[in-house]
């Protein structure tokens, strides 16, 4: 009776882990950049402090309060007063629960009307392209600022008009970048095979397109808010943003700047350095999401 020898088993073979995800080296790049997860970290305390604060430390910013007018940071009030007597840190809570929501959501909605657009030129490409593009270089060279303070001086948004008017000012840059990409996965093999099997334009575009420009989009959505809290910020600075007794930070910079040569300095610092840290910290997120999907550079 013949022995059969089993191969020896070579180490490291045995229960060897399957190849790690394009996802979790995504994740594994991300978590080693570290601006990038410190301006995550950033974000996640802004949303606390600004949504969670309020339940904790709850303030009246509806009605003044005249005589407590400009009190400098005490027990009583962390961060003093303003001109009306509202609390400043409750109003740093309240101001950035608006600033927040309007540029996440203004952010998403420039981003989805970007990445449709963007998809369409590049899929369709000619004239169609030619002409579609035109428009976005058209409104690329009016400033958005300028569109901003037009329509506000017209009438007087409210958050749904702020949020609204913000994405239709901001979607042109991330639909030159989908437009991009989209020329490069038009191309492909499984778009190529959809097409020759009957499928439709629309099936390229939703199933196959965009799917695979995610990371693309991801990293333009970061960006777009950044972009949209700074625009809400320069608005409202300008008086044109969220009317009163509602408040966010370009309103607050705008309150307490002719406080701040009284020497009111709490009126200022706080809403110029929250703006600074969340803009900063999203792009500093969007900075390590392009550096976590580029292929390129991976190991």
């Amino acid at each position: 009776m013949s022995t059969v020898i089993q191969p020896a088993e070579t180490p490291g073979t045995a229960g060897a882990p399957r190849e790690t995800s394009g996802a979790r080296l995504a994740v594994r790049r991300f978590l080693r950049n570290r601006l990038a997860v410190a301006g995550l970290c950033v974000v996640a305390f802004f949303v606390l402090f600004c949504f969670v604060g309020p339940l904790v430390y709850s303030t009246d910013q509806t009605h003044t309060a005249l005589q407590q007018v400009n009190l400098s940071p005490s027990g009583a009030h962390w961060l003093g007063t303003d001109a009306v007597g509202h609390d400043e840190l409750g109003r740093l809570m309240y101001g950035g629960k608006v600033s927040l929501i309007v540029g996440l959501a203004a952010g998403v909605l420039a981003t989805v009307i970007g990445t449709l657009w963007g998809a369409a030129a590049g899929y369709a490409g000619g004239w169609i392209d030619a002409v579609m593009m035109r428009i976005v270089d058209a409104g690329i060279a009016i400033p958005a600022l300028f569109i901003l303070l037009v329509v506000s001086a017209i009438t007087t948004p409210g958050l749904g008009g702020l949020i609204l008017i913000l994405g239709l000012v901001s979607w042109l840059v991330p639909s030159r970048l989908i437009r991009a990409e989209t020329l490069t996965l038009k191309n492909r093999d499984y778009v190529l095979t959809l097409r020759a099997i009957g499928g439709t334009h629309a099936r390229a575009i939703l199933r196959h397109i965009l799917p695979n420009s995610v990371s693309t989009v991801i990293v333009a959505t970061t960006f777009q808010i950044a972009d949209a809290i700074l625009l809400v910020a320069y608005v409202s600075y300008l008086g044109l943003g969220v009317q009163p007794p509602a408040t966010d930070w370009g309103g607050m910079l705008s309150a307490g700047l002719t406080a701040a040569y009284s020497g009111y300095w709490w009126l200022i610092v706080p809403p110029g350095l929250a703006i600074i840290l969340v803009v900063w910290a999203f792009n500093a997120i969007g900075d390590g999401l392009r550096d976590a999907f580029d292929v390129r550079g991976r190991g």
